[in-house]
């Protein structure tokens, strides 16, 4: 062990007068550690809410769609120049929705009802996994798939009837409940119905139009580059988006927020290691005498401001250590136990997510050493310019 390091760890221990030092010393090693600890947790939920979401979004939706003003004619021939676009391409399935009034017992609620053609969207999309009661195949020949909060808000089972007013002529059809989903995504939970696309086409007076076609790709992560090749490959009259297009406000939004909540919790750790200089600078103060000994007897300056900056480096270690390993097992309990509900109404979701990402804890911790390492350099180098001869002069 090199003398520096070795002398450094002593300077931490307490000796008779020095207690209070170490108590601040100490003090600073929590500081730190709840500025890691929280930093962990905080981005970890954020990550959490953010693949939640897009998993939420996704499930009940496409990779990609694709459109025409005023909707598609030949949906067939689309349909075969999209498979031939990619090989990336996996599946296509026609759909069509708008917004209704749907007539419940006394209630008048509105809906947005999507046309689908069950057996190809099983395909595209997980709302086959969603449905909890009943089955996707049921939504064909006036059947409809509900979600769970609209069957929970007005006590539907499967087999009830809803009257849907036609937005174009103002006709009734009634529907019977086929099954309920589930997707956990409130705004779908309580505001989306799945037809028939034939008995859609009929609501909106639609012929043998289709709103759209969703393709499910291989790559979620290449939504983006696989919607430029579409639409070059289409061209107009045709439009492609992707479920980032779809999206984009939201996780812009999301992703501002992560950002903003990392420099507002990073500044815990800058006031911890603001603790650490100051507990430095009394240390430097308490072993003046000691510096000029070390100095006498031949160590440098690089030396004597090795010996600070290593005692100020270990606190911030130390502190570091400790915060991500409380920062590890907070976000485990979190995941595990979910003993933190959210109401589904405002945050979407009903649970408290955590995603703890290897890159945004490391990340995490190169700024923590790396913030500590900084409050060291100005106590370390004040040490290092002591004159010996002023250092013990009055000793």
């Amino acid at each position: 062990m090199r003398y520096e390091l070795l002398i450094a760890s002593r300077y931490l221990t307490a000796k008779r007068r020095e207690k209070f030092i170490s108590i601040i010393s100490l003090i600073s090693i929590l500081g730190v550690a709840v500025g890691v600890c929280a930093l962990i947790v905080v981005i970890g939920v954020m990550s959490g809410f953010d693949n939640e979401l897009r998993d939420k979004i996704i499930g009940a939706n496409s990779h990609l769609v694709v459109e025409q003003e005023g909707g598609i004619d030949d949906p067939a021939a689309a349909i075969g120049k999209i498979r031939a676009a990619s090989p990336e391409v996996v599946s296509v399935s026609p759909f069509l929705d708008g917004q209704v009034f749907a007539k419940i017992g006394e209630s008048m609620q509105s809906l947005v009802v999507r046309g689908i053609v069950p057996e190809e969207e099983a395909k595209v999309s997980k709302v086959a996994s969603y449905v909890k009661t009943g089955s996707i195949y049921g939504a064909k020949d006036r059947g409809m798939l509900i979600g769970s909060e609209l069957a929970l808000r007005f006590g539907l089972k499967t087999g009830d009837i809803i009257s849907v007013v036609s937005p174009v002529d103002g006709a009734s059809t009634d529907f019977k409940v086929a099954g309920i989903f589930n997707s956990g995504y409130y705004e779908y939970d309580s505001g989306l119905a799945f037809v028939g696309l034939k008995d859609a086409q009929g609501l909106f007076d639609a012929g043998d139009k289709v709103g759209g076609l969703s393709v499910r790709i291989r790559d979620v992560y290449m939504a983006q580059a696989l919607r430029a090749e579409l639409q070059g490959q289409l061209k107009f009259p045709y439009y492609v988006r992707s479920w980032i297009d779809l999206n984009k406000s939201l996780f812009a939004a999301l992703k501002l927020e992560k950002l903003a909540m990392f420099w507002i919790l990073a500044l815990i750790v800058a006031v911890a290691c603001l603790n650490i200089a100051s507990t430095l600078i009394m240390v430097v103060t308490e072993k003046t005498r000691d510096i000029g000994i070390l100095k006498s007897i031949g160590a440098t300056r690089n030396s004597v401001m090795a010996i600070f900056t290593l005692q100020g480096f270990i606190v911030g270690l130390v502190g570091t250590t400790l915060g991500v390993a409380g920062g590890l097992g907070l976000g485990y309990l979190l995941e595990k136990y979910q003993f933190i509900k959210l109401p589904r109404d405002t945050y979407y979701i009903d649970r408290f997510p955590v995603d703890i990402q290897a890159g945004d804890v490391a990340a995490i911790v190169v700024a923590a050493l790396a913030v500590s390492l900084l409050a060291c350099i100005y106590p370390a180098w004040k040490a290092s310019r002591l004159n010996p001869v002023d250092a013990l002069r009055y000793e």
